[in-house]
């Protein structure tokens, strides 16, 4: 069994675009993680609709979008119809949270939940049975470069644990260096998101690492 592995186009190289998508997938990258973000609900902007359109287009696998952005059912609508196959969205950020995973099942797309470090699994368990992959943010969400949190290996294993109880797919998003995604892996996770801790400004070439990833 292979990891999903899926690049974060938010570290790809902008002047060059369509060639870094060309050359992700002939490396083996298994999505796109596209990450939008409103200034309000995370401190930072981050990519857009006219972003994901050209990914979309482009792009010959499917393409992930994290919303990070407060009342999310005002969009998913959209992002589908620009080709997003997967939508993860933040509960806190969502009035009815169920009502837009079934809202994004409707329209044919995979419905996601991204949890924040200080989200409690508790919280949302009762939402996973409208929900069918989780996003697990070992940083907290808005800002590149941050430090893996190690207490999050507790919420990935509890998580693993449900799988027993219903169909699941654990993504892990932030610090996703090579030894990290090595142990979470072991732990029970299904993949991860790639950005410069482990991919992106790299000497070695996109297959190298890719590669490497799948191997370890």
């Amino acid at each position: 069994m292979l990891k999903i592995l899926s690049p974060s186009m938010m570290c790809a190289d902008y002047g060059c675009l369509k060639e870094e998508i060309n050359r992700l997938e002939k490396a083996g990258a298994t999505r796109f993680h596209i990450d939008i973000m409103d200034g309000s609900y995370v401190p930072n902007f981050g990519m857009g609709m006219q972003d994901t359109e050209l990914i979309c287009q482009i792009a010959q696998i499917p393409v992930e979008v994290h919303l990070m952005i407060k009342n999310p059912i005002n969009y998913v609508e959209r992002f589908i119809a620009l080709g997003a196959k997967v939508i993860y969205i933040h509960p806190e950020a969502d009035v009815h949270p169920v009502r837009t995973l079934l809202e994004i099942k409707k329209l044919g797309a995979v419905p996601g939940i991204s949890i924040n470090p200080g989200t409690s699994l508790e919280s949302i368990k009762d939402i996973l049975y409208y929900t069918e992959s989780i996003l697990v943010m070992t940083v907290n969400p808005g800002f590149a470069g941050q430090k893996f949190l190690k207490p999050v290996k507790n919420k990935v294993e509890n998580l693993v644990a449900l799988k027993k109880e219903m169909p699941l797919e654990i993504m892990i998003d932030g610090a996703c260096s090579p030894e990290m995604i090595k142990d979470l892996w072991e732990m029970g996770a299904d993949g991860f998101v790639l950005g410069t801790s482990a991919l992106f400004g790299k000497k070695e070439s996109y297959s190298d690492i890719i590669n490497h990833l799948q191997a370890v």
